[in-house]
């Protein structure tokens, strides 16, 4: 720390020249070689950035509308209608809502199961690229000190070559100078993808929430139908096999009679002969 405070200080004491005004290209050159990989980090970052944007916005995750569009779909009760309107859409709720809809007619447990390995399938595609962001904000800081460190020790080593050490303090400077914007270049390339990196992850958070939260009342509301229509045919199996019964229990009678009179035809016939 007290070696890095004496730099500090002599980079502050050097007198910048009269005026002299830098440009951002003059800083790039100043930073030597280093500076290239943290400009590609820097353009990878930005186009991670405006892909996730444009990709994980609502309406493109969520279409407004589209549960209604599915039950109006599967008010038929057609599955392949749902299914092929889940298609056409083609968003990651649809996705998920599609692969529940291939198993209906399962238990709600199997259900909710395929929903959830579905959304899971989903999730990964939502979070795709995310970890580039991860990488540059980690990686830019350690190549910016890097350079700083290549430069310092150029630095040393050109105060070391001119032979006298002692009121070369300027050169020092300069070079301390030009070490430390590759540390600048390095940290302005990490600070706002970290930033934006957890705003993104955010916003998946939440869209994955939603797309849950859509899903289990999907599974409720089938689970309930699905219950309603087993407490309506219960009663009518009832109803059907009392009848069947009432029925065989009337054909017994008439049997009965049957052997009955049969028995007295012949005791009749017997007593004549």
């Amino acid at each position: 720390m007290t070696s890095v405070t004496c730099l500090t200080a002599l980079l502050l004491a050097a007198p910048a020249p009269a005026g002299a005004v830098e440009t951002v290209w003059d800083l790039v050159q100043k930073g030597g070689p280093l500076m290239v990989p943290i400009g590609l980090c820097s353009l990878i970052g930005l186009a991670v950035l405006v892909e996730r944007l444009i990709t994980l916005r609502r309406r493109s995750v969520i279409p407004p509308g589209f549960l209604a569009g599915l039950r109006k779909a599967l008010a038929e009760g057609d599955r392949q209608k749902g299914i092929d309107y889940c298609r056409r859409n083609g968003s990651p709720v649809a996705n998920v809502f599609a692969a529940g809809i291939r198993r209906l007619g399962e238990s709600p447990e199997l259900l909710e199961k395929h929903i959830v390995e579905a959304g899971q399938r989903e999730v990964l595609r939502l979070r795709r690229n995310l970890r580039a962001l991860s990488v540059i904000a980690s990686v830019s800081p350690l190549l910016g000190l890097l350079g700083t460190i290549f430069g310092m020790i150029q630095a040393f080593a050109e105060v070391s070559r001119s032979g006298e050490a002692l009121g070369k303090t300027e050169l020092l400077a300069a070079g301390i100078y030009q070490a430390m914007v590759t540390t600048a270049a390095g940290l302005i390339v990490a600070i706002p993808a970290l930033i934006f990196y957890h705003f993104l992850v955010s916003k998946v958070e939440r869209l994955v929430m939603e797309i849950d939260e859509m899903t289990v009342n999907f599974v409720d509301e089938y689970a309930a139908r699905r219950a309603e229509s087993k407490s309506v045919v219960a009663p009518a199996s009832e109803n059907g096999a009392a009848g069947r019964g009432q029925k065989a229990e009337i054909s017994g009678q008439h049997a009965g009679r049957g052997i009955e009179a049969a028995q007295a035809a012949t005791a009749t016939t017997g007593a004549r002969a």
